[in-house]
């Protein structure tokens, strides 16, 4: 009886806030109109100049829009640049002043999945009714306007007669002084019958804004008769209407209405604001606590449950074991920590991982990782013989594996042993094996999300074993995918997760790929020559001139190594690496591939961001570049593609056209 009480008080709080919210709504109703982010496209223009093949420009980007994310967040608006190594990206992006921050947060991220149909161009920018963003590769904050790329779209039908005419003309004239003489860059209002809203840029300020709007102003009177027309410049917008389209809620309008009856209307809107601002920070925290409260609950029991199990080792024996974490006994380093070789006091050889936790994102994939795989085991998994978690660091154990990881036999120049073609398809083999059993054949299915030649351990007769599960991700039975934010290894990382966080099995599968391209070529995939690109554009390139073969390791004597096998592995690999996830074999299929050389091959169609300036040996069939391949999947979502306009060099701020950024594929 206690308990239920408690149960019935604890949620109480939020009981009466959702009371409250919904009871102040309909106060409200009468006086404020729905939300609205307005997230309708009004123009994308992507510019023509390409980043080179050989460049780190698609990483650049995502850091930028991360960062620009940050920035909306925080403020409604931002500017940032990254310096991507062959260059610098400069971003802005800014909501209109009349959305609320929700509708703001909903329009960037609608901006932002569809300004990528650009890449790999070094410069565009979008137009949405409700918010800009625009990335080049100059500093281009204070541009007011730009005789090339800017644009008006009129549209709807014509309105007869000249009161239309009269009453656009009105707000062009008006719409200047009210933005920039009262409304620090933002005025919205009606004429007659005719809306209007116009935006200026924070950047440009109150002369850029004027110059400007007035342009944008010429601009949309050239779109009479028509029913609706926008400015799409570079420093600003502005757009008519016969119909509302702004939200009102945001915007406490002045001129029309009695001074006396604004300030009333102002206080009234200042302390119903202060009354949901307060109903809602409780809200926020109650169930931010709530969350946080659920979440260390489960850790709670993950600790309990490893605590009473054969998984919880003593810190002070791990400690021991690596004499006292001694650099000598240090044999590898990652990113949430170093791994350290120990000896357990029954003699036993373990891998000591020895964890820094300097955000919560690594606690949590501590927790996942020890959730995830202290219960499933495979020859081709690394074994999680247990952790600490109770001294003043964690600590994963693992099954020592003497080889240590893959790419120090594939890729380093000071190689102790060179792999022959048997030991690489049995490293092939065994990994797809591991994966096939993670995405159907454990008691669930696990995406491991960073599979890369680093994250394959070998023993001692190098048997490949996949380590690093701090990013996998359970994947239901009754699920088609996973919406989540991209994490993995640039160059290994799928199209469709990459550019749309959109996450299925198929992620390994495009992974795994890569990685038999490497193990076959004995090439990094991330690494650029001049004259053929990436490791995956080199090897489609030659399987599109019937030769393959070139690109097989050189290290590997022609006389060592079946040649129709490595040509077939090879076929494989292209298969696993193509841009649509649907065409990918499942990881069981690429098993039945490598052990069933009867089977049949299907052709493979060509990897994604292949980039046009890669000479092609069949020029009838068209490049794959990320601008189409991201464009004709967001037309299966039902975004069609607006207008793209060329760019050139036009001010004086702005580099050379021969001056390039470079673009990382994947």
């Amino acid at each position: 009886m206690t308990h239920k009480k408690k149960k019935i008080s604890s949620s109480s709080p939020s009981s009466c806030v959702i009371f409250a919210i919904f009871f102040f709504s309909l106060s409200c109703r009468c006086h404020l109109t729905l939300s609205d982010p307005r997230i309708s496209e009004a123009g994308l223009s992507c510019g023509t100049t390409k980043a080179p093949l050989y460049s780190n420009y698609i990483p650049s980007f995502i850091k930028e829009m991360e960062f620009l994310s940050q920035q909306v967040t925080a403020h409604n608006w931002g500017t940032h640049s990254v310096d991507g190594g062959g260059g610098t990206v400069y971003g802005l992006a800014q909501c209109f002043n009349d959305l609320s921050h929700t509708d703001c947060l909903l329009c960037y991220a609608a901006s932002r999945t569809t300004l990528p149909r650009c890449l790999p161009s070094l410069s565009a920018r979008i137009y949405l009714d409700g918010c800009f963003l625009r990335y080049d590769r100059y500093r281009f904050y204070s541009e007011e306007t730009d005789p090339v790329r800017d644009t008006v779209n009129c549209t709807g039908g014509n309105v007869e007669g000249v009161a239309h005419q009269r009453s656009v003309e009105r707000v062009v004239d008006s719409v200047v002084l009210k933005a920039v003489a009262k409304g620090g860059g933002f005025a919205v209002g009606e004429i007659d019958g005719v809306y209007f809203l116009a935006q200026c840029w924070k950047t440009v300020g109150n002369d850029g804004c004027r110059n400007c709007l007035r342009k944008a102003g010429k601009q949309v009177r050239g779109c009479l008769p028509k029913k609706e027309g926008r400015a799409l410049n570079a420093g600003c917008y502005l757009r008519y209407s016969t119909v509302k389209f702004y939200n009102e809620q945001r915007v406490v309008e002045s001129g029309s209405r009695p001074l006396r009856r604004g300030v009333i209307i102002a206080a009234v809107l200042a302390v119903a604001a202060v009354i949901m601002l307060s109903i809602s920070a409780s809200y926020a925290a109650f169930t931010k606590f709530s969350k946080i409260k659920k979440e260390n609950n489960n850790r709670g029991q993950i600790c309990s449950s490893i605590r009473e199990s054969s998984l919880n080792y003593k810190y002070e024996t791990l400690e021991k074991a690596t004499d006292y974490f001694n650099p000598s006994r240090k044999v590898g380093q990652g990113g949430a920590g170093s791994v350290f070789k120990g000896v357990l006091p029954n003699g036993k050889v373990v891998a000591v991982k020895r964890l820094v936790f300097n955000n919560r994102q690594w606690v949590d994939e501590f927790f996942n990782e020890v959730n995830l795989i202290s219960g499933i085991e495979h020859k081709n998994l690394v074994k999680l013989l247990g952790c600490s978690i109770e001294g003043p660091e964690s600590l994963l154990v693992y099954e020592f594996l003497p080889n240590k990881s893959l790419d120090q036999f594939i890729f380093e120049k000071n190689k102790t042993q060179n792999l022959n073609w048997k030991q690489r398809f049995n490293i092939i083999l065994g990994t797809a094996e591991g994966l096939a059993y993670l995405h159907g054949g454990s008691k669930m299915r696990i995406i491991h999300r960073d599979i890369k030649s680093s994250n394959i351990l070998l023993d001692e007769n190098l048997t490949p074993k996949i380590a690093d599960f701090g990013l996998a991700r359970c994947f239901g039975a009754d699920k088609t995918h996973l919406s989540t934010g991209i994490a993995g290894t640039l160059g290994y990382m799928a199209p469709e997760y990459l550019i749309r966080g959109q996450l299925t099995d198929k992620a390994d599968v495009y992974s795994f790929g890569v990685l038999v391209l490497e193990i076959v070529c004995g090439r990094r995939n991330n690494v650029f020559r001049e004259d053929s690109g990436s490791l995956l554009q080199t090897v489609w390139k030659l399987y599109r001139s019937n030769t393959l073969a070139e690109a097989v390791d050189s290290s590997l004597r022609i006389n060592e190594y079946p040649s129709n096998e490595a040509l077939r592995v090879l076929h494989i690999g292209l298969l696993c690496t193509q841009a649509s996830a649907s065409l990918r074999p499942s990881m069981t299929q690429v098993v039945n591939l490598l052990t069933n050389s009867n089977l049949d091959f299907p052709t493979p169609t060509q990897p994604p961001f292949m980039n046009t300036g890669v000479p092609d040996s069949d020029s009838s069939i068209r490049s794959y570049s990320t601008n189409s391949f991201v464009s004709n999947a967001l037309k299966k979502i039902g975004v069609s593609n607006s207008f793209s306009e060329s760019s050139s060099s036009r001010s004086s701020d702005r580099p050379s056209s021969r001056i390039e950024e470079p673009i990382v594929q994947a």
